[in-house]
């Protein structure tokens, strides 16, 4: 009988040790916060840098200013969506491992559905939306700098931009009808 009573009590003692081990995730959270405010920061700076070009062209007759101007905007969104994603990745990663965000006082509605986050699966959509956003941006970024020398050229974008648009679609069809979707996953 005693023998039974310090097994319980070791493995109460390591269960304890092993479910505390979760904080380690607390340097995952915070890195991936500081990095978000970090992209949040440089999105900014090029905002600002955007606006400085912006007043140089209103003071001046030239275009080729304008032509600096949208790419600056673009990556700035860019630097934004990245942001985002590293900060839903932080705040998920706390609610998953560590504790729910909100406070006993605030209600379910006094947050965004996205953020809604109660598995990994959840995390991953979530961020899977966001980076979808950023290639996007990226290909119409891309799609600035590309000189188009022939109709393959033209036909390559095209392409690009169906199978954008598609990505598009089957996230939105995810979206409107998520509860089929995760019927169909059980099964």
């Amino acid at each position: 009988m005693n023998k039974n009573k310090i097994e319980n009590i070791i493995e109460s003692v390591f269960e304890t040790l092993l479910f505390n081990t979760r904080f380690i995730v607390i340097t995952a959270v915070l890195g991936s916060l500081v990095a978000s405010v970090i992209m949040f920061v440089q999105g900014t700076l090029l905002v600002s840098n955007g606006l400085s070009v912006f007043v140089e062209q209103l003071n001046s007759a030239e275009g080729h200013v304008a032509h600096e101007l949208v790419p600056l905007l673009i990556s700035s969104v860019d630097n934004y969506l990245f942001a985002t994603v590293l900060l839903i990745f932080s705040m998920g990663l706390y609610e998953l491992f560590i504790s729910k965000i909100d406070p006993a006082s605030r209600t379910p509605d006094s947050r965004p559905n996205w953020l809604s986050i109660s598995s990994l699966d959840d995390l991953k959509g979530a961020l899977g939306k966001v980076i979808l956003m950023i290639l996007i941006v990226s290909f119409f970024e891309r799609s600035l700098d590309i000189e188009y020398k022939s109709a393959l050229d033209l036909l390559f974008l095209g392409v690009g931009v169906v199978l954008i648009s598609g990505a598009l679609y089957l996230t939105h069809l995810q979206h409107v009808h998520p509860a089929e979707n995760h019927k169909e996953h059980k099964s």
